[in-house]
């Protein structure tokens, strides 16, 4: 099956112009004039439709060649006000800073926790050995009852990992001026996280010539994906 059938542009120019939006802090506007300084003329609603379309299908190809994630998670939850109600986006991540789940909920009670909890479990094929979250009561209950031989860690400021990880979000959704839905927000995360993940190289951990070796093995994966 043709994955781009009946699309106007060439597959190179649909990927990229995914790729920029998911990758980088940018507007379906700001990459419209990106592709005419290239003389590709293209709507900035053609490339949002795109990456409707094609972010939730790359990300989907992206997870099932996933390597695996660690096998401790660092989980979160943070509020977020869609068309005037407040949400609460829950997010785990795991010691090398690899998002293994994000997940909108209204609520943030034990049974929103375990809904997670399944998710995460879902996406790791199996139980952590460690999770860490903050004092949130809701946590203990989704942990007794889903995974508790699992070592449950609320030590102050040792969560700082999952805490810091929403700042990539916040910084999105701020240049997005704010998220219209929760189905939208769920779908951008999603494929935000996917992408992330794969160009999560450690450019600070690692020297130069070792990151350019890394990046040109996610630039490969990114290519197959988008195949």
């Amino acid at each position: 099956m043709n994955t781009y059938k009946r699309h106007r542009f060439p597959p190179e120019i649909i990927s990229y112009a995914v790729w920029l939006y998911y990758r980088f802090n940018l507007s379906h506007r700001d990459i419209e004039d990106l592709l005419a300084e290239r003389g590709i003329t293209v709507s900035r609603e053609a490339i949002r439709l795109w990456c409707i379309k094609f972010g939730a299908l790359y990300a989907r190809r992206l997870k099932g060649k996933h390597r695996g994630f660690g096998d401790t998670f660092y989980i979160d939850e943070v509020f977020i006000k869609i068309n005037g109600k407040q949400y609460y986006l829950w997010r785990a991540v795991d010691q090398d800073g690899e998002v293994v789940d994000v997940y909108l909920q209204a609520k943030r009670d034990g049974a929103a926790a375990k809904r997670f909890f399944k998710r995460l479990l879902r996406s790791h094929g199996g139980e952590p050995r460690k999770i860490i979250t903050d004092k949130l009561r809701s946590y203990g209950v989704a942990h007794r009852e889903l995974i508790p031989a699992t070592i449950h860690s609320t030590e102050q400021y040792e969560n700082n990992r999952a805490e810091q990880s929403h700042e990539a979000t916040r910084v999105r959704e701020r240049g997005m001026r704010k998220f219209k839905s929760v189905g939208q927000a769920q779908r951008f995360l999603g494929a935000h996280a996917a992408v992330s993940n794969l160009f999560n190289l450690g450019r600070h951990l690692v020297r130069a010539e070792h990151y350019r070796n890394l990046r040109e093995s996610a630039f490969a994966e990114w290519s197959r994906a988008v195949a």
